[in-house]
């Protein structure tokens, strides 16, 4: 029962960023919108492709990582990238990048993410461990002779 709220908090999680990164591909503006930063001319070309790249990527690995037991692995893909994205905001911060409540906002989601991601991998990845029949390999006494 445990494991199923472990996967439904991921798989939760995983449509809203899979909803923030479809709407970011088609309407990149929706951008400017969520995180509060204005982007014009044929940067918003790079907004739409590395943006919703990776939300969607973080959105697709979190799935598979909930669903498929053998891949629970997979969610350490979305603790990585959301881990380095509040590494990096950290870095900006400590350099004298300006912040607002929007980048407080974000590193708190971020935190949480990385947060849930390795909660979920750990608890799921015990769960398939135990669950998982041993192999038995036979001694001698299985030898026909």
């Amino acid at each position: 029962m445990t494991n199923w709220i472990w996967r439904g908090a991921v798989l939760l999680w995983a449509a809203f960023f899979a909803i923030v990164g479809l709407r970011g591909l088609i309407d990149p503006t929706s951008y400017s919108e969520t995180f509060n930063f204005s982007i014009t001319g044929v940067a918003i070309n790079t907004l739409r492709a590395d943006l919703s790249a990776f939300f969607l990527v973080a959105s697709g690995a979190a799935v598979i990582g909930a669903l498929v037991p053998s891949w629970v692995r997979a969610l350490l893909v979305p603790a990585a990238l959301f881990g380095s994205a509040f590494v990096g905001r950290l870095i900006g911060a400590a350099m004298g990048d300006p912040t607002n409540w929007g980048i407080i906002q974000a590193m708190i989601v971020e935190a949480l993410t990385v947060v849930l991601m390795l909660a979920s991998w750990w608890a799921l990845s015990r769960h398939t461990a135990v669950q998982e029949p041993a192999v038995h390999v036979g001694g001698p006494e299985n030898i026909a002779g």
